[in-house]
This record gives structure tokens, sequence and C-alpha cells, in this order.
């Protein structure tokens, strides 16, 4: 049986090099002839609503992807017949963690705790309330009072901190428990049916750090913060599975720096020795 792969990465300072450090000027070339291989699954797992994903495929000439796991794992979205079309037994699966409060609900819940900014409304949606945090504030103690406000209600939530490099601005997520980019993942690995060795992850920033942090094949782009990168180790390690984490890095393999798609390139590299082949040559395995 030929090999297959499902491969799950993040978007921005990932596979998109908006970030500080230089992109190897074939990584994304690179990336988008391996993803158009009929032997891999491609999965962009981010932040973004699928109109902005949609938009940063275009402006960066990205592949375009079999799924989108979007807005943090929010919304699960399939490409098929030439159209995207939610998956709405994932929406159905999550409803549950918020134990039949909306939005709109949680919105109100939290409005008094005075640091929180909400975001604009394209950045928020059903199972996703999003909020700025400045930097400057004690983040721990606010995502602390965020929490006993959830758990007074019986709301299973996951409160999800990360940093917008760009605009240097703190972010604060509040999502159902299970629509983590983990627990995404994993359903459309049980959907789809995927064997634990065949799935690969790649990430950058806090808010992957629950699937680097897991037994999933995970490698972290070398453009990644030291701090990220440390924490993640530290994490696998703690967790008892350290052989599922790879860092990318320069000199790395395929000749390339490891940045964002060269370091996800470099990741399936180092997990699946089945593609090394296809990594190089463009042919299937």
């Amino acid at each position: 049986m030929s090999a297959k792969l499902l491969l799950c990465t993040d978007m921005d300072r990932t596979v998109i090099p908006n970030g500080m450090q230089a992109e190897h000027p074939d990584a994304r070339r690179r990336f988008r002839k391996f993803c158009q291989a009929d032997n891999v699954c491609l999965v962009y797992v981010t932040g973004r609503h699928r109109q902005l994903v949609e938009k940063a495929i275009r402006t960066y000439s990205l592949p375009t992807p079999d799924y989108i796991i979007s807005d943090v794992g929010t919304k699960i979205f399939q490409f098929k017949d030439k159209h995207w079309q939610e998956v709405q037994s994932w929406c159905d699966e999550i409803d549950q963690d918020w134990n039949g409060n909306s939005h709109s609900d949680l919105k109100a819940l939290l409005s008094d705790i005075k640091d929180l900014q909400l975001q604009e409304f394209s950045k928020q949606n059903t199972h996703k309330l999003s909020f700025y945090l400045p930097l400057y504030l004690d983040k721990d103690a606010v995502i602390d009072a965020v929490q006993q406000r959830l758990a007074a209600k019986q709301i299973q939530a996951s409160v999800m901190w990360s940093i917008d490099e760009l605009t240097n601005v703190g972010l604060l997520d509040v999502l159902p428990e299970h629509a983590t980019k983990l627990h995404a993942i994993e359903f459309l690995q049980n959907r789809l049916g995927y064997d634990d060795s065949e799935v690969i992850f790649a990430g950058d920033s806090g808010n992957d750090m629950p699937v680097l942090a897991s037994p999933i094949l995970s490698v972290v782009v070398n453009n990644a913060s030291a701090e990220i990168k440390a924490m993640a180790q530290q994490l696998v390690t703690e967790n008892g599975h350290p052989q599922s984490l790879y860092i990318a890095g320069d000199p790395g393999a395929l000749g390339m720096n490891g940045n964002y798609s060269a370091g996800v390139l470099q990741g399936v590299w180092h997990y699946a020795e089945a593609f090394r082949n296809q990594l190089e040559t463009g042919d299937n395995p």
C-alpha cells in the first residue's frame, strides 16, 4: 500500500512567511509541489477565519488544502466539489461544552473584566469569543478570573493565550474545551482513518502548544521563538514522549534553513522516511 500522510500545519509564521526571519527562496514552491500529491492530505490549522485563509492562499501562492481547521479549532471546512463545506458534526460535538450558553451569554458573563478588549466582529464566531489583552498586564491574573467565571456556570472552556508578533499585542480566546487545534486534528484523524504514524503537525506559537506537547508527531519551525521551542521541548519531555517533537534547523534537511514551509518539509523528512524521495523529486513514494 502506498504511504499516506495527514499533514496539518499552522499558517501565520509557519507556512506564511510573515515573520521577521528570512524565507528560503525555494521553500514555498517545494511545499506546494509536495502537497499536490494524491497521497498527501493537507490541513491548515489556524486562528484565521475561512475568508482570511482563502486570501492568504491567493496572496502567498499556497496550495489549496483538503481541509481547514479555522478560528483556533472551532470550525472545520472540507474542500469538496470546488466549494468549502462546513463539517457540521464538529460543531455539534463542541457545542456540548458550553452547557447551553451562547456566544452572547459568555460575552455578557465576562464583560466587566476591565482588562479584556473585545476583538472585531469578524474575529468572533458561534464557538469563539476573542479578546485583546495588552502585554503589560498580568495575563495570568486575567486568565484566572476568566476561568473562575466560566467554571461557576459549569462551562467547559479552553482559555488560550498567544501573542500577535506583528502588532505586539496579546490575544485571548475562549473556546469550548474540546475545540482546541489538538482535538480538531484528532477528530479529523479518526474521521479520515489515519494511523498515529501518518499524522504530522507543524506550528510556531503559543496556541499550537496543545498539539506540540501532545503525542502527535510535531515540528516547530526554525523561525519560532526560543521561548516556544524551549516550552515545547519541556512539555513533551514531562509528558513522556520527547520523540514526538522535532525542531527544524539551519542548516537542516533538504538544504533549507528550516524557516516557515522549509521547516514543515524538514519535519516530514524527519518523521516520514517513505516520503523522502517524494520530497526530493516530487514523485510519489
